[in-house]
């Protein structure tokens, strides 16, 4: 495979990675868009890992940053949430994602946020940008976390939620900058 066939294919899969996130935002595809949209963009990162070089132009860099930006941003929710319905399944008795969102209004805007700095932030080549992201967001919902019913649950969630929406903006990050070497 020459190097424009690879690069383009690359694309292609990040571009499917972005299909299947966005169907993971509507009830009937949150089952199955966020498995599709991670094996996508781990085919993406096999192929760039594997292929011997790749063409990058200054188009295909800014689709690469464009898509990988999208994709840290929209992947990010879907993924939380079928995480937090394992969560929820193997942890019967506590309180809902639902009772939890309660709790930590706002949730969904500032994920988006917060995957985006953190995208932003790796892409760019500054890793410390995580570090601010997550203090800020940490200190921002001490107050909320604090009015917990003091079970913990909506605690739990702000931790998985955040680790998981980190990870998975760190993915795409990292996907730009592994076909950037």
């Amino acid at each position: 495979m020459n190097a424009d066939t690879a690069t383009q294919l690359v694309l292609v899969l990040l571009g499917a990675a972005l299909a299947f996130s966005v169907i993971g935002w509507v009830p009937h595809g949150r089952a199955i868009g966020p498995p599709l949209a991670l094996s996508a963009l781990a085919a993406a990162a096999v192929l760039a890992g594997v292929s011997a070089e790749l063409s990058w132009s200054r188009w295909a860099t800014t689709i690469l940053v464009a898509l990988g930006g999208l994709l840290a941003v929209a992947g990010g929710g879907p993924l939380t949430t079928r995480i937090f319905a394992i969560v929820d399944r193997t942890d019967q008795g506590r309180q809902t994602l639902d009772q939890a969102g309660q709790v930590l209004r706002g949730g969904a805007w500032i994920g988006g946020l917060e995957r985006l700095a953190v995208f932003a932030s790796l892409a760019a080549g500054s890793p410390e940008g995580v570090a601010v992201v997550v203090a800020l967001k940490s200190v921002g919902r001490f107050p909320d976390l604090r009015a917990d019913d003091g079970n913990g649950a909506a605690t739990e969630r702000f931790i998985i939620g955040t680790l998981a929406s980190v990870l998975w903006a760190a993915a795409c990050a990292g996907m730009v900058l592994l076909v950037r070497l």
